[in-house]
Order: structure tokens, then C-alpha cells, then sequence
């Protein structure tokens, strides 16, 4: 049975205390349900698509760095393993990729995208041209329903690898 030491989302909290506790708690989730798998189950398709519990992961680094360094913050150069050429380049792994860097680098990608978003108030906008429009606060939510709906995809394959089920 794996320690499930997440923290709980505040019962109340303001605006952005809650979009950040709910953001958090679903970041720490998705590490949970990657935890105590072995290199070649976390690359294991089981379902008839890309998904697997690495390749998610490595989606979700992408992301975070892409919405919160690149869009918000503007920072140029900020790398993706998905191109032009091969959008879904992300899911793509295999079983000699390592969980555990891949787990290392989603919770680096979390904590340098809390980092660009405490620089901003939830109304500021996005400095990238691509998403003008958005401001921190649709960031925000934009990953809350990324991170979560990718998160029962996670249950999903977990389940189908070892039988692992849980919130």
C-alpha cells in the first residue's frame, strides 16, 4: 500500500488560496499514482492509445512549463518534447526511461511554475502573444482540469497495471 501524503485543498480559502490548494493537491496526486510502479510498468500501455502512467507524467512537466514559464511569464526557449512533427511526442517511452527522473522532473516543472505564478496577481495577463487574452487566474484553472482529468487516466491505468485503486 503506497503512503498517500498529499495535503487536502483548504475548506476556505480565498481565490486564489483555493485554485492553488486544488491545483497542488491534484500535482501531488499524480505522483501518488505513479509511486512504487517499476520502469517498465510506468511505460506499459494497457489501454489502446499513447497513454501510459511515464508518458502522462512527462505530459504534465511539458505543460506546466509551457502555461506558467512560457505563457505567463513569457520566458522564451522554454523546451517541450511535443514539436510540429510529432505532437505527441510526450507519450512516447519505453521501459528504459527511469519513473523516478520523470517523477523528479514533473515535481521541477511544479515548482518552477509556482514560482513564475507568485509574480503575478490571478488578473494578470499572459506576456506570451499565443495566449493573449488568458491571465493567471484561467492558468489556473486551465490546469486544475488538465492535471485533474489527466489524473483519472492515471487511476485508469493504474488500476489495469497492478489493481492500485484510491482517490
Amino acid at each position: 500500500m503506497l503512503t498517500d501524503d498529499r495535503i487536502d485543498p483548504p475548506d476556505a480559502a480565498d481565490e486564489r488560496g483555493t485554485l492553488n490548494g486544488f491545483l497542488d493537491y491534484l500535482r501531488a496526486s499524480v505522483v501518488h499514482k505513479a509511486q512504487g510502479l517499476s520502469d517498465a510498468d510506468a511505460a506499459r500501455r494497457v489501454l489502446p492509445s499513447l497513454l501510459t502512467v511515464s508518458g502522462l507524467l512527462r505530459h504534465l512537466a511539458d505543460v506546466e512549463r509551457w502555461w506558467f514559464r512560457a505563457q505567463l511569464d513569457g520566458q522564451t526557449g522554454i523546451p517541450t518534447r511535443w514539436s510540429s512533427d510529432d505532437p505527441d511526442a510526450e507519450f512516447r517511452v519505453s521501459e528504459q526511461d527511469s519513473l523516478a527522473e520523470i517523477i523528479a522532473d514533473y515535481q521541477a516543472a511544479c515548482a518552477e511554475s509556482r514560482e513564475a505564478a507568485a509574480r503575478y496577481g490571478l488578473d494578470d495577463m499572459c506576456k506570451a502573444d499565443h495566449s493573449a487574452g488568458h491571465n493567471l487566474r484561467w492558468v489556473l484553472v486551465h490546469m486544475v482540469e488538465e492535471t485533474g482529468r489527466h489524473c483519472g487516466h492515471l487511476d485508469i491505468i493504474r488500476e489495469l497495471l497492478d489493481g492500485v485503486t484510491g482517490e
